[in-house]
């Protein structure tokens, strides 16, 4: 008798507890980077879910179907962009929603999911990518008149991993793209510089594909451009850091490697320290002089920094960053400013302050190669003339005018004169005009 009872009583259960079961995920977003080799799209999920994905042809398109998932209500779906012309979203039987992904041509997949992270919840990312490799990127040669210097630059971040934020919205990965675009820029005009950028929109790149690149390219500089963040708002200044065997120079340089080498549990691709080719390629570095020939490149880029920004450290900095681990490409990281601090980021977001960055960093990598270019080379063989700026030197701690003089070769009165200082005294962020000569 009790248990005739209890029957009626168990089947109310299951019934009020089903609808918890279909319903254990939900679609929240759906977002599309698109990059030159491959399209990603992501999906912004309530908890993770079951899911398979095939592909389907005439016409081209891939299907992913989300076990126990349904869509939000009024879920906005994204404009065609990369290889996908369309996104569907269908409800089928037993709880399961299908989305279509209609392409314009035959790609391959690659699904996974992601876990939370400070900037999104679960994820389900669909990489596309091309049935055919993709060409490899290879610098001309030309003996008659010597190659061309190939400098990479890599703007940092980008799609789905935004990097550090300012107070007023400014995202690294739109910064630092406009930045390197007006270096690269820069590099082209230059008889005998051929620059080439890991990415050219706002579309992610993992640590492991940006040293490909340079690598693919054969590229004689690659130059990582970031802006740090701080939780101290009044932090400020440009660090360059080049790649360390054994540990960072300082804690700061600690915390920001790791920050950076993050990007990539944002990204959605795994690059363990441990992994045994960077195992190789440390060890390399330590047999050549890649880490030598970084650092004075990194010592020229500070000189010519110095001149537009304050610099939060005069000497390079060193931390173990995954994307400066190549055995045979000198690298650098740049952190141009302080997106933390307001008035950094206000600076940061100007157009103006972007192209003075980014011709001081142009100033540099020249001033590198006037003794460090490779003697088949153009550069090499044609010397470029000394690029010529006009030398302000903002006033960053433990400089004084006597070290400042002594610098730039010129007399303590002359700089005192051509600034209207009456005294020794100077203030970090202050900007001095240095004299000719």
């Amino acid at each position: 008798m009790r248990i005739r009872a209890f029957a009626p009583f168990a089947a109310w259960l299951v019934s009020i507890a089903l609808p918890c079961v279909v319903g254990a995920a939900e679609v929240e977003g759906v977002r599309v980077w698109s990059g030159p080799e491959a399209t990603r799209v992501v999906l912004d999920l309530s908890a993770p879910a079951d899911h398979r994905v095939f592909s389907l042809s005439n016409p081209h398109r891939i299907v992913i179907d989300l076990q126990r998932t349904s869509a939000r209500r009024a879920l906005t779906l994204p404009e065609a962009k990369g290889f996908v012309s369309s996104i569907r979203t269908g409800e089928r039987p037993g709880g399961e929603l299908r989305v279509v992904l209609d392409l314009q041509r035959s790609v391959q997949p690659k699904s996974f999911l992601l876990p939370p992270n400070e900037q999104y919840g679960h994820r389900l990312v669909i990489d596309l990518e091309p049935g055919t490799a993709a060409p490899v990127v290879k610098r001309a040669a030309t003996p008659a008149r010597g190659r061309d210097l190939v400098v990479v630059i890599d703007p940092g971040h980008g799609g789905e991993d935004p990097g550090a934020s300012g107070r007023r919205g400014v995202r690294e990965k739109d910064v630092v793209l406009a930045i390197a675009r007006r270096l690269a820029s820069e590099l082209d005009r230059q008889p005998g510089v051929r620059a080439l950028l890991t990415r050219d929109g706002d579309y992610y790149v993992d640590l492991n594909r940006r040293r490909e690149i340079a690598r693919e390219a054969q590229a004689d500089l690659f130059v990582s451009i970031h802006a740090d963040a701080y939780r101290d708002a009044s932090a400020l200044g440009a660090t360059v850091y080049v790649l360390s065997e054994k540990g960072a120079s300082d804690e700061v340089a600690r915390r920001l490697a790791a920050r950076e080498n993050a990007a990539d549990t944002i990204g959605g691709v795994s690059l363990p320290d441990n992994d045994p080719v960077l195992r190789q390629v440390l060890l390399d570095l330590s047999q050549n002089a890649a880490i030598s020939a970084s650092t004075a490149a990194g010592e020229r880029l500070i000189d010519r920094l110095g001149t537009v920004t304050a610099m939060r450290k005069r000497q390079v900095q060193r931390a173990q960053f995954l994307v400066l681990k190549q055995p045979d490409v000198p690298s650098v990281l740049v952190e141009t400013a302080y997106i933390s601090n307001p008035k950094q980021e206000a600076a940061l977001d100007d157009a103006n302050y972007q192209a003075q960055l980014a011709r001081a960093l142009y100033a540099g990598i020249l001033d590198y190669f006037q003794t460090h270019a490779p003697p088949d080379t153009f550069l090499a063989q044609n010397p470029a003339e000394r690029v010529i700026v006009p030398v302000q030197r903002v006033i960053s701690r433990g400089d004084t005018l006597s070290k400042i003089a002594e610098r730039y070769n010129v007399s303590l009165p002359a700089l005192k004169r051509s600034n209207s200082l009456k005294s020794d005294v100077i203030r970090v962020g202050q900007v001095l005009t240095i004299p000719s000569g």
